[in-house]
């Protein structure tokens, strides 16, 4: 609740924007905010704790973050806030255990007998108090369930009276309790506030350069948009994938559309995979997807040859790492200028499943409902090092390495031009998917 001399004083108005202000307006007794990165969370629970210390003597507020820098950024600032209504406070200091920083705390002690604490979170330190709780930055809260475990008793002692419960945090995938509670408990009150929807109410940002700058779609995504992902790592989600999906009686070839052709190599554990692309007005259609099942070299090359030899089949990505190297160079030698032989580099797979993501993003690309595609699609994971390399990789399984996805990346390098982007324009006609497994 606001305290009404802060209001009528008109400090509240000056320093918080309206999406702020709701937050702090919100009296429920349980509240979930979910918010972009930079758009003063941590600011607006902290003037909510500032403001009730104020109007109700004796109450005790216990934020909790993710560790010990977070925990006292947060009270710094609590401790602008009470510094701008002016509230008479006793101390302010900063508590360390040098012996273990996991138990570090900050506190602010007001003269009216409340008092403000900042803790880095772990299940040991949640227990143990009786009080208001801010759960700052929960989604990246370490053993989130376990802490949860721990503190959600200090709210419900009914002898201390009615205690409050905050959650706020910028979405970190689906497997932590923040998720869990934003997606199936419908007792709190939302808020929800991505990067747009704070310019819009005063936020003064350059979204679009933070998207550009960003250089990532699922950051972007995540840390700006709210977006909760499937898992943190998978290259293209269920949803992303059937939204591009489209019945094989649709996907039938005219013979007449451009053809783009994508090769992943493979011969004693791996599939050899084609995929066709069809472009029809700017989108590309998957119109034939083959398997060759442990075939000789000599004849996976004539099965290529075969699809890329007519004219209208514009250029042709193979893959020439390793054992693909001898048959990407012959392919060259047949087929000409057309073929392009690709080693997979952290680079190269990093521009292809980029230009793959984007393509199915902005619906540029069509897809049969084949379950062992789908599936192969799925399975490509995007690894991030602790020095921010890139990486991308699938697991092997007796179908393969993801081989149909490495093949449409492919495609997708030949159809769009080295990964160029290719903005999406308007549906053409038909085309004709084939599936075909050669071989064994």
């Amino acid at each position: 609740m606001i305290n009404d001399s802060a209001n009528t004083s008109g400090i509240l108005p000056k320093l918080l924007l309206p999406y702020q202000m709701r937050w702090v307006e919100d009296a429920s007794r349980f509240k979930i905010g979910m918010w972009s990165r930079q758009t003063g969370k941590s600011f607006a629970t902290a003037c909510e704790a500032v403001l009730d210390c104020q109007s109700r003597p004796g109450q005790l507020w216990v934020c909790l973050s993710a560790g010990e820098r977070q925990a006292f950024e947060w009270l710094r600032k609590a401790r602008q806030w009470s510094d701008a209504v002016s509230l008479a406070c006793e101390g302010y200091e900063e508590l360390a255990d040098v012996k273990d920083a996991r138990k570090s705390k900050a506190e602010i002690a007001f003269a009216n007998g409340s008092r403000i604490l900042a803790i880095p979170a772990n299940p040991d330190t949640a227990r143990g108090y009786s009080a208001n709780l801010v759960l700052d930055e929960f989604a990246i809260h370490e053993n989130s369930f376990d802490i949860w475990a721990a503190i959600y008793p200090s709210i419900s002692n009914p002898l201390s009276g009615e205690k409050r419960l905050r959650i706020v945090s910028t979405p970190k995938g689906m497997g932590n309790k923040f998720a869990d509670l934003w997606h199936k408990n419908d007792l709190y009150s939302r808020h929800k506030v991505t990067i747009e929807d704070a310019r819009a109410e005063g936020l003064p940002v350059n979204v679009e350069e933070l998207r550009l700058a960003a250089d990532d779609a699922d950051i972007f995504a995540q840390e700006y948009m709210c977006e909760f992902l499937d898992t943190s790592g998978v290259l293209l989600s269920y949803e992303l994938l059937q939204s591009c999906t489209m019945p094989e009686t649709v996907l039938q070839d005219d013979g007449k559309s451009d053809l783009y052709i994508g090769m992943d190599i493979g011969r004693s554990h791996d599939l050899s995979a084609i995929v066709t692309l069809a472009e029809y007005g700017g989108t590309f259609h998957l119109t034939d997807l083959r398997i060759l099942d442990k075939m000789p070299f000599a004849d996976q090359l004539e099965e290529l040859c075969a699809l890329a030899r007519p004219a209208r089949v514009r250029k042709c990505c193979i893959d020439a790492t390793g054992i693909g190297a001898m048959l990407a160079e012959e392919a060259r030698r047949k087929l000409g200028g057309k073929v392009e032989a690709v080693q997979f580099t952290a680079k190269t797979k990093g521009d292809m499943y980029a230009a793959l993501r984007r393509s199915f993003e902005d619906k540029t690309i069509r897809i049969p409902p084949d379950r062992e595609l789908r599936e192969d699609l799925h399975a490509v994971m995007k690894k991030v090092s602790s020095e921010g390399t890139v990486s991308y990789s699938a697991t092997r399984s007796a179908d393969g390495h993801s081989d149909r996805a490495s093949a449409l990346a492919l495609a997708t390098r030949a159809a769009t031009r080295h990964g160029v982007y290719i903005p999406p324009r308007s549906f053409g006609t038909k085309t004709d998917y084939r599936r075909r497994r050669i071989g064994r």
